[in-house]
């Protein structure tokens, strides 16, 4: 017997794992492959695939889905690859101004005393993250491991690694306010 999208729908809600493990072997290859077309990545494809089951799964009770399961799927994985490739160019236009700006040499005192204070502020606020918010933080940023690669190795949900970057971001850009300007400073002064 054929299940409908409504039947399967409100088997999921209700926590049936049988009918959500059919729904993710029967879309799984196929999401990552259409998320692997937009992103190149077939990591970066997967990693979103999983989440968006999780998340699924996650909020079963309380998800809304107007369009047929696959439509919903296929939409979810689109917009996250669209997300993810907007992270990644803010990523990049990020490790070029930073890599300028500690690359650049200009001989002068003054710059270093900044870049030096600067790096110093940096390391200090850093510093005072919470523990795991810390962890998670250079987790990625300074070893470059992707979210799920931290969830995995911390055995968190990657919506906890997002939140604890999320919060970490939050501290260092209220910790290092008063050096935005100074960092904006030193960055046009170069160009």
């Amino acid at each position: 017997m054929q299940l409908t999208d409504a039947d399967i729908l409100l088997a999921i809600q209700q926590g049936n794992e049988r009918v959500f493990e059919v729904v993710f072997r029967k879309y799984y290859q196929a999401l990552c492959n259409y998320g692997f077309g937009l992103l190149k990545d077939m990591d970066d494809a997967e990693e979103i695939v999983q989440s968006i089951f999780t998340k699924l799964w996650e909020q079963r009770a309380e998800i809304e889905i107007t369009v047929s399961l696959k439509s919903y799927l296929y939409r979810a994985v689109h917009n996250t690859c669209l997300n993810r490739i907007k992270h990644l160019k803010i990523q990049d236009t990020y490790r070029q101004h930073v890599g300028d700006f500690l690359t650049l040499n200009h001989g002068s005192a003054t710059d270093e005393l900044y870049k030096s204070e600067l790096e110093q502020r940096i390391a200090a606020a850093i510093e005072k993250l919470p523990e795991q918010c810390k962890l998670i933080f250079r987790m990625s940023r300074f070893e470059e491991l992707k979210y799920q690669e931290i969830a995995d190795q911390l055995n968190l949900s990657i919506k906890t690694v997002e939140n604890q970057i999320g919060k970490a971001l939050k501290i260092l850009r209220t910790e290092l306010a008063e050096y935005l300007p100074l960092l904006a400073m030193l960055l046009i002064g170069w160009f």
